[in-house]
């Protein structure tokens, strides 16, 4: 990624380059995932480069919209419309019956966003979230070099340059002899101890990378009650620690923890780290159980910090996770189970196989929506049963007797973009849809490009932070005010009603009356 990183040195590159990432991956994943994985990457575009985060994240949030359009999976408008379709009809939309029409629109706006991100203002001061207020913390953790370790980056100053000089070697502890500041040349060797200095996150990528192992004592911690985790403590004025060593604390077989990483309030330590005197202050990255971290933070007196994820070294499953998500797709491409069923395995698979803990997969669900969605659920249903939704049909098609039917297929789309900031986009779906099948057979015309063209509304919020996930994810750390969608997404959003609405009666055709 660095590599790429640094060829995007303008603003005129890198718009384009990044929302085109962000398309491309939400057409494979949901578009809200695809977003949060390369809102990072972005974040440390714009630091690298000076380029505006405003410029960045809104074309970014957008295009993972449109991308989100191609396939059953990208949205979870498409999977509602197939559901409702399957309901109503009979036959739910196959993974790629969104494609043709998803494509075109994701082209279409591309393009516009290539040229249209200098509407955007670059004067906006993103709101940092309160996690980020340690971010650039300076911590020292040490590392061992397996015995049988014979790969990467042999020297000091290559390791060092490995890290994107993001992190530094403190010390090499070799034979119990230790080296404070060793030379850049310095060779290292199979059982050395090396000390890093760096933010959590670029140590636990530097040593995942070289296959190295955090020093976190000989012994595995015993079972516990509860998901093994690690947390920053600060050390309080009154705590326990105070004066101690983490050897003499002997914290694994009196509290069944492990020390990770340790800040020292800007003091470097001349020892081990677990040999090196606790003051008030330090910051203390420990693992272990839920219930052992609860004792032992409380029985220490240290104060746990805002809760943020904290890992070093080993890495998660890579490949596993997305084999998974393929073979969930191919699945769904070859209607062996439906998209509920097939997508619910795959996240059981995720976490047996611990390519995700249940913590996260918890934390991954949007409780608000969640509940919005379970509670218009049975209001669809209702205006299904009742006949309310043929009642509504019957209305408009009596006010669209007369109209052509692209002009019913464009208010369909009309209707549901301008629905979704106040409904959510999902929520449209189920009160629309059964309305438009509704329209569909009062008009004579065929409910499938009318179901497309509020699937498709539905999904394209550009015009509020609220209608959709994507827009709310990137409010805060664009710094982005109400009005900054609106001046991007007015246009696009006519782009997509005109041209979306000729492209679904293309691929889609609407039938005689």
């Amino acid at each position: 990624m660095k590599p790429v990183l640094d060829r995007l040195k303008t603003e005129r590159s890198q718009v384009p380059v990044m929302a085109a990432a962000t398309a491309l991956l939400s057409m494979t994943t949901k578009n809200v995932g695809a977003l949060a994985i390369l809102m990072p990457v972005a974040q440390q575009l714009s630091r690298r480069t000076g380029t505006s985060i405003s410029r960045l994240l809104m074309p970014m949030s957008f295009a993972a919209l449109l991308g989100g359009l191609v396939t059953l999976v990208g949205t979870s408008t498409n999977i509602i419309v197939s559901q409702v379709r399957h309901q109503e009809l009979g036959k739910p939309f196959g993974m790629y019956d969104f494609a043709l029409v998803g494509l075109g629109l994701t082209a279409l706006g591309l393009v516009f966003l290539a040229f249209a991100y200098r509407i955007l203002p670059t004067n906006r001061t993103a709101q940092a979230p309160l996690s980020e207020a340690l971010a650039d913390k300076t911590y020292m953790a040490e590392a061992v070099v397996p015995e049988d370790w014979n790969g990467g980056p042999k020297r000091i100053g290559e390791i060092h340059h490995a890290s994107g000089e993001a992190a530094t070697v403190a010390g090499l502890i070799r034979a119990g002899e230790k080296r404070m500041k060793p030379h850049a040349n310095t060779l290292v060797r199979p059982g050395d101890v090396v000390q890093l200095e760096g933010d959590p996150n670029t140590l636990h990528t530097l040593i995942a990378d070289l296959g190295w192992a955090p020093d976190r004592a000989q012994h595995p911690l015993e079972p516990g009650v509860g998901e093994v985790r690690s947390v920053e403590a600060v050390v309080g004025a009154d705590s326990a620690l105070l004066g101690q060593t983490v050897r003499r604390l002997d914290l694994q077989n009196r509290f069944n923890l492990k020390l990770l990483a340790v800040a020292r309030s800007g003091r470097k330590p001349t020892q081990r780290l677990r040999a090196a005197p606790i003051r008030a202050g330090d910051i203390l990255v420990l693992r272990g159980a839920e219930t052992d971290l609860a004792r032992g933070l409380s029985e220490l007196g240290a104060l746990p910090l805002i809760e943020r994820q904290v890992q070093l070294g080993g890495r998660r499953p890579l490949i596993l996770p997305v084999l998974i998500l393929a073979g969930a797709m191919i699945l769904l491409a070859l209607q062996v189970l439906p998209v509920a069923i097939a997508f619910a395995m795959a996240a059981l698979l995720m976490v047996i196989t611990r390519s995700l803990s249940m913590r996260e997969a918890y934390a991954s669900l949007d409780g608000t929506v969640l509940v919005l969605i379970g509670a218009l659920t049975p209001v669809s249903e209702a205006l299904q049963k009742t006949g309310g939704a043929d009642l509504i049909a019957a209305n408009l098609s009596g006010l669209l007797m007369h109209a052509p039917p692209l002009a019913v297929l464009g208010l369909m789309m009309l209707t549901a973009m301008i629905c979704a900031p106040f409904m959510h986009n999902a929520p449209t779906v189920l009160i629309l849809a059964p309305v438009a099948i509704g329209v569909a057979r009062h008009l004579n015309l065929s409910p499938d490009p009318l179901l497309m063209g509020v699937a498709t509304g539905a999904a394209c919020d550009f015009l509020t932070p609220v209608g959709h996930q994507c827009n709310t994810l990137v409010l805060g750390p664009g710094g982005y005010r109400f009005s900054d969608y609106t001046r991007l997404g007015a246009p696009l959003s006519v782009l997509v009603i005109i041209v979306g609405t000729f492209l679904i009666a293309t691929v889609w055709p609407l039938g005689g009356r």
